[in-house]
């Protein structure tokens, strides 16, 4: 069997490049997504050089989108779902029309016949997953209200889009070159149909397997393995995600969601994200490389004014559309401009209706360069967007972390409320020392407030969380996360703010306690150290007493 495949060749040059192209844009201080999309169009067959399977990226690309829906489900319930429903379907729905009938315009300009035009429309309308996902989870408001609108919103344009990918085809019949000469009754049966999986999909999804996931993970933890954890956990994300596909035509992405969610209801959630963490970020990663290796750069020079108007309808029309309908809805203006900066860029659906479009004949290929390039550019200076507009505190919270009140000086900040945390705080609570929580987590952090504890909502390797924390004033950090390299992270940022913090940190692994021995933290706390030291007490004073 040969060594170089092209799938193996195709993960490696993906990820190796995109971890090169990744650190240099680290290394500039511009988004990683930015190295990511360079990557991939450097393996691409547009430039010279190595070029890796392009539908291989793209498979490997749905597994990150699968993995990426089922940790937002995770954390993301059925009642916040319908909690932001009167504002994400009206809106989604008002903004896919609204960006159609642009899309549609200018393809009236460029002299395409009305259904190139709807499905050109229709591609630039829908946002893409994992960009709007990624922009959420770096500014810390997925959890927000805001964010959750923005989720919502998204979970809407994806069940129109699975609905347009069904009714595409008949469309074709209907209306296009090769016209058959059906009548709109040829609408009225598939419309139904998908109706129909769509509903089936959902009832077996909140009568059925609501009571079988929880069930079946409960048994597996059960068994003391966290491998076959780890394992129960891909199978049920890429499982459901699957056979929703296969057996009711939903989107991949909608699927996992759906299973993600419904384990989320579990006090399992937490323990299920970890697991997943890891492959979801370097499938998410080839997701932008595949969409790097799609972009042809001759298109800039051959079709400018056609490629200005697409990106101005994708970051300016869209955008404006959403803010407009956010604001009539009766919602703040940061609420407005999270949303309208979330939707300003287009991805993998709309590349799923190019294709489509483009293989029934309705749309020219004219228009699918446009699209690929179009998304290209949005996915590139999305982040910048995101951090101009939906960053900034605002009234509903923002990202940034508020103050937990008045504190005393001298007291604790305590880093992490999961099972070793949470016991932290309830004895140093009992002794009565002054103790205020940072936690990323909303479930976590609802739990540490409802034990009575001073709380910190956000990213504690955020300097702005730290303050709200009070660490200027601090006597004593304790890190109780899992991960000793990113306790390592927080424990420079805090040293910064205060020099001369005591700090303790938990650590996983002889790497991690030599790290942070490295930067100087006097107490680090390994389990393993730890275990055995207790045991040996125990033995010596077993020996002792005989």
């Amino acid at each position: 069997m040969p060594h170089h495949t092209p799938l193996i060749g195709t993960i490696v040059a993906g990820l190796v490049v995109a971890f090169l192209m990744g650190a240099l844009a680290h290394r500039l201080k511009v988004s990683p997504l930015v190295g990511y999309l360079v990557a991939g169009i450097i393996v691409g067959p547009f430039t010279p050089g190595y070029v890796a399977h392009t539908g291989i990226a793209n498979e490997l690309a749905e597994i990150g989108v699968i993995l990426l829906m089922f940790g937002v489900g995770l954390h993301f319930s059925l009642r916040d779902l319908l909690s932001v429903r009167r504002i994400a379907i009206p809106g989604a729905i008002g903004q896919i029309v609204a960006a159609t009938l642009m899309g549609m315009g200018l393809s009236y300009v460029m002299g395409w016949n009305g259904l190139a035009g709807f499905v050109f429309g229709l591609a630039l309308s829908v946002a893409s997953t994992v960009v709007l996902l990624r922009a959420l989870e770096g500014h810390n408001i997925v959890q927000t209200h805001r964010g959750r609108i923005a989720v919502g919103w998204l979970i809407v344009e994806d069940l129109v889009m699975v609905l347009a990918l069904v009714l595409l085809p008949v469309l074709a019949n209907v209306f296009g070159p090769e016209s058959k000469g059906a009548g709109w009754q040829a609408l009225l049966v598939p419309l139904g149909v998908t109706f129909l999986k769509v509903g089936a999909f959902l009832a077996l999804m909140l009568l059925v397997a609501r009571r079988v996931i929880p069930a079946a993970l409960h048994w597996v933890v059960h068994t003391g393995s966290r491998e076959l954890f780890r394992l129960a956990v891909l199978a049920i994300a890429l499982g459901v995600a699957f056979g929703a596909a296969l057996a009711f035509g939903v989107s991949f992405a909608l699927g996992a969601f759906f299973a993600g969610m419904i384990l989320g209801e579990t006090p399992l959630s937490r323990q299920a994200t970890a697991e997943t963490l890891p492959l979801r970020d370097a499938f998410a990663v080839l997701f932008f490389v595949s969409v790097g290796m799609l972009f042809n750069p001759s298109i800039v020079i051959e079709q400018p004014l056609p490629l200005l108007a697409t990106v101005l309808i994708i970051l300016v029309g869209k955008s404006v559309a959403a803010y407009a309908i956010v604001r009539v809805f009766g919602h703040g203006n940061q609420t407005a401009l999270t949303v309208a900066a979330s939707l300003a860029q287009i991805g993998e659906f709309s590349f799923i209706l190019a294709s489509l479009g483009t293989g029934l004949g309705i749309l020219p290929d004219e228009g699918r360069d446009l699209i690929l390039a179009g998304a290209i550019i949005s996915i590139f200076l999305n982040p910048l967007i995101f951090s101009l507009l939906a960053s900034r505190r605002g009234e509903e919270g923002g990202g940034a972390a508020a103050p937990a009140g008045p504190v005393t000086k001298d007291h604790v900040v305590l880093i992490g409320y999961g099972r070793v945390g949470s016991r932290i705080a309830s004895e140093l609570a009992r002794g009565g020392q002054a103790l205020i929580v940072v936690e990323d987590q909303e479930d976590m952090a609802k739990r540490a407030e409802a034990d009575g504890h001073k709380v910190v909502r956000g990213n504690a390797l955020e300097d702005s969380t730290l303050q709200a924390a009070g660490i200027t004033q601090a006597g004593r950090l304790l890190i109780a996360i899992p991960e000793g390299f990113e306790g390592g992270a927080i424990v420079e940022h805090a040293r910064v703010l205060n020099p001369g913090l005591d700090v303790i940190v938990r650590a996983h692994s002889e790497a991690e306690v030599s790290h942070l021995e490295q930067l100087g933290v006097r107490h680090v706390v390994f389990g393993e150290h730890e275990i055995s030291a207790r045991i040996l007490k125990l033995t010596a004073s077993d020996a002792a007493t005989v």
